[in-house]
């Protein structure tokens, strides 16, 4: 269940519909110096999940990284009642319901600071999206800044993505213009993000882009970063 992409850092993949689509999605495990794992947009954690979980460290941390991704978060801390959950802006008042420590920013907070570097992408409110970079796998970890639909995505959604220009590349669609409202805000959030040094990337939906991915963003937004 649990794929390595290098030295202290998994994915879980797992079946998701959005709108009757079967879109996929994908939680970022990252094990902290101190053994700690850190689950970045969590899924369903099953019996056999959680196996492998323990096998590799201890929950201790969760994030819920925006106003999409959360159907799990809360459900953390019943499988591992020590971890603690922090929450993208605006999540608070949609999910009232949810038990969490505080609201994530752009600075990476002391429990690992160091390790996870974050950014909080403003200008698109729907999503509200927190961004982290994983240094040491120079690793950088999105949800739906960008896709990246190939051969195996469901011949519907395939379909979509062809028509919103989202299918055999990697980048934002053409229907993600339509969510950034404050553009200034968003390029300045970008811009912090290809400051980073990263080379791959994760998408909750579609595939990992393994190398190439500094390129790749920028390139997917110069709508964006043209003034």
């Amino acid at each position: 269940m649990l794929k390595e992409l290098a030295k202290d850092i998994w994915i879980a993949e797992r079946s998701q519909r959005f709108f009757g689509l079967e879109v996929g999605t994908r939680m970022t495990v990252i094990r902290l110096a101190d053994g700690s794992l850190l689950l970045h947009s969590p899924v369903a954690l099953d019996r056999g999940l959680r196996s492998e979980l323990d096998s590799i460290g201890r929950v201790r941390f969760a994030v819920a990284p925006n106003r999409v991704h959360h159907l799990y978060a809360g459900k953390v801390a019943e499988v591992y009642p020590e971890a603690r959950l922090w929450v993208a802006p605006g999540l608070e008042s949609k999910r009232p319901d949810l038990e969490f420590v505080a609201i994530l920013g752009d600075e990476a907070l002391a429990e690992w600071q160091g390790e996870v570097d974050q950014t909080f992408f403003r200008g698109r409110p729907y999503e509200n999206e927190v961004v982290f970079l994983h240094r040491s796998s120079r690793t950088l970890i999105m949800c739906d800044l960008a896709f990246n639909f190939g051969p195996g995505t469901a011949t519907a959604t395939r379909l979509l993505m062809k028509l919103i220009r989202s299918y055999g590349r990697f980048g934002p669609s053409k229907l993600d213009p339509l969510l950034i409202r404050d553009r200034a805000a968003a390029r300045q959030s970008l811009e912090r993000i290809l400051a980073w040094d990263f080379d791959r990337v994760v998408v909750a939906h579609g595939e990992v882009l393994e190398s190439g991915g500094q390129g790749a963003l920028r390139e997917g937004y110069s709508w964006l970063l043209a003034k």
